[in-house]
């Protein structure tokens, strides 16, 4: 089964999660960005990696507004379920913008990245990356991959929403990012069952196809009859 939550932020406690205790070799846990967990690079952290990449399940993450690229673009990349990823450990992974993945005959697209409401702030402090914005290029990867499979795929997996999809939530007025804007029209122009996003930190289902995500870990489709 695959099981989507939100921001971790670095919280090893949000693995006490009591459906996370559930799961079984053969399930996926995928994070809606802000994973949190690579963000000094010491020896305390790697060893929590190492826990992390020894889960029964796999984890599996897209990048959000606050992590650290220079140390998350040291991983290794390789080919994952049809897609790239950054390895991080064992059954741990990184999954890269714009591209597409099939798991348990699902194809997802991942488009992690997004912008620090805080970022003057995190700019004095060192800890703001440019990388957190998508590029251009890979916005046109994104739609090079979604042409490829008739822009037609099961889930979306962001950390931030389609412009139309935030406003419900927490209008930002007239201010529309590029990346706002590119997933805006990634909502209107490709077939998707369920779009999930974690960066407004609520537990909540917005539209008929849109899932906001933090705290809580919900299955991608329901689960009769499933063996705990």
């Amino acid at each position: 089964m695959i099981f989507v939550t939100g921001d971790t932020h670095g919280d090893i406690r949000r693995f006490d999660d009591p459906v996370l205790k559930k799961l079984k070799k053969g399930d996926t846990l995928i994070i809606c960005g802000d994973f949190g967990f690579i963000w000094e690079g010491g020896e305390q952290e790697q060893k929590i990696l190492d826990k992390l990449g020894k889960k029964k399940y796999q984890i599996l993450f897209v990048d959000g507004a606050h992590e650290n690229y220079d140390l998350l673009d040291q991983y290794p990349e390789m080919e994952f379920c049809g897609g790239k990823v950054h390895h991080i450990c064992g059954n741990l992974y990184h999954l890269r913008r714009g591209e597409i993945y099939e798991l348990e005959g699902k194809k997802i697209l991942a488009f992690g990245g997004g912008e620090s409401p805080d970022r003057e702030v995190r700019m004095e402090a060192g800890k703001w990356w440019a990388r957190q914005i998508p590029s251009i290029q890979e916005m046109r990867v994104a739609v090079d991959n979604l042409n490829k499979v008739g822009r037609d795929v099961d889930y979306i997996i962001t950390h931030e929403p389609p412009i139309s999809v935030r406003n419900t939530l927490d209008s930002k007025g007239n201010y529309v990012s590029a990346l706002e804007a590119f997933l805006e029209e990634l909502s209107k122009e490709v077939k998707y069952k369920k779009w999930f996003f974690g960066c407004m930190h609520a537990d909540r289902k917005i539209t008929g196809k849109s899932y906001a995500v933090f705290n809580a870990v919900i299955p991608t489709e329901p689960t009769p009859g499933r063996r705990r």
